[in-house]
């Protein structure tokens, strides 16, 4: 085909640098998803959490985030409603990007914890419907992932509603909390590396060239939980208790040592972040490609590992510039966090997005991740939460969508006006 053979760099080009402005926004905006209840309950510093944040969302993006890709890379459009028209496709994926990608910038200028997967499907969903025919939509499977948006706050709510209670039915409210916080944090802990290796093995190894199946995840999950266990025991062990903290309050050196589980929470939250979210930066820059290599519309072609790396980098860059300001908003401004609240909603937030990774599904994990927030503010009661800014974050969902969608046709007859003429 001429026109491809004209153009096809120029479209990599353009998916290539339109794809990293759409991770950068990913960092910038979401991965205060990962941090922000460790640096708002003061687990950890801003400068600990970009530094943590870099390498485990850059693992999950390159290990385990394939499988959501495929979903935003083919699971939204229905091909055959182009007609064999390549182009189409790709001015739309290309749309879809500078959209998202718009969108999360001006979100992320003003603090606001915006959904990027809502800012990428809405954009996908824009062009689509508009700018090809409402056909060109898989409707199912957009229903399938908006139920998801509503679900993954609900789970997420309840895990970590279900986590903050056991930890003040084993912990708190005991006669020796301190003793009981050592002999139980190892415990929670195994949970959360079990979930965490369970996903990474499952689907993220194969990316490397490793296919581990038959029953042997389960196992080698466990080895690996058991080992961040017994990680996490040798650091309890080494932190310094002071008796006159233990006097003025007596959860003060309780909440060092979920200080210290948060950091073990706030690496799996990043690498579930960067498994799940990645998909929303490669999925239509990896469709732009394979199309536009092969001027087919049916490519199977497999995604680019240079893609999910493209995607990682991305995604640290976004958070070191401009990721603080979201970082406030969810971090300190929704509910008060102490290291044992952060604990529980870190930890229901990381398991509903690795579970989310794990089916394929692109759930919105600022949705879960405030979905967590407001359940460990419900064990505390509704007047810990402050409603007005939830309010706010809940305005900022219900626009992000049509904001997307918006934008995302007009880039579209942009590019159509650009290459279609």
């Amino acid at each position: 085909m001429e026109f491809f053979a004209d153009t096809t760099m120029i479209y990599i080009t353009l998916a290539a640098v339109f794809g990293i402005f759409m991770a950068w926004g990913i960092g910038a905006n979401d991965v205060a998803n990962a941090m922000a209840t460790s640096v708002g309950s003061k687990a950890i510093t801003i400068k600990q959490a970009i530094v943590l944040a870099a390498i485990f969302e850059f693992a999950g993006a390159y290990l385990a985030g394939g499988q959501v890709t495929k979903t935003i890379r083919k699971g939204i459009v229905d091909l055959d409603a182009f007609g064999g028209n390549a182009d189409l496709l790709i001015w739309g994926m290309l749309a879809a990007l500078l959209a998202a990608g718009t969108w999360l910038l001006i979100a992320s200028q003003r603090g606001w914890p915006v959904s990027t997967t809502h800012s990428i499907v809405g954009a996908v969903v824009g062009f689509a419907a508009v700018g090809v025919s409402v056909d060109a939509v898989s409707w199912g499977k957009v229903g399938t992932i908006v139920a998801s948006w509503v679900i993954s706050p609900l789970l997420a709510g309840s895990i970590s509603f279900a986590v903050f209670t056991s930890i003040q039915k084993l912990v708190m409210n005991t006669e020796d909390p301190l003793s009981n916080a050592k002999k139980y944090g190892p415990f929670y802990l195994f949970l959360v590396g079990f979930v965490i290796a369970l996903v990474t093995i499952k689907k993220g190894l194969k990316h490397i060239g490793l296919d581990v199946n038959g029953g042997m995840e389960l196992v080698y999950a466990v080895i690996l939980g058991a080992i961040i266990a017994f990680v996490g025991m040798f650091l309890i062990h080494r932190v310094k208790f002071e008796k006159s903290l233990e006097k003025r309050s007596h959860f003060a050196n309780v909440e060092r040592i979920f200080a210290v589980l948060m950091v073990f929470t706030a690496s799996a939250m990043a690498f579930a972040h960067g498994s799940n979210d990645v998909a929303n930066a490669v999925g239509p820059m990896a469709a732009v490609i394979s199309v536009a290599q092969s001027g087919e519309l049916g490519s199977t072609s497999s995604l680019p590992s240079w893609v999910l790396l493209v995607g990682g980098i991305g995604i640290v860059i976004g958070l070191a510039t401009l990721g603080y300001k979201v970082i406030a908003t969810v971090g300190k401004n929704i509910t008060e966090l102490t290291p044992t609240r952060g604990f529980s909603a870190e930890i229901a937030a990381a398991t509903t997005v690795v579970l989310a990774s794990y089916t394929g599904i692109p759930v919105s994990t600022t949705h879960t991740l405030v979905g967590a927030i407001l359940g460990v503010g419900l064990a505390r009661g509704i007047a810990a939460i402050d409603l007005r800014v939830v309010g706010n974050i809940f305005m900022s969902w219900v626009i992000t969508l049509p904001a997307g969608a918006i934008l995302s046709i007009m880039f579209f007859y942009m590019f159509k006006g650009i290459f279609g003429g």
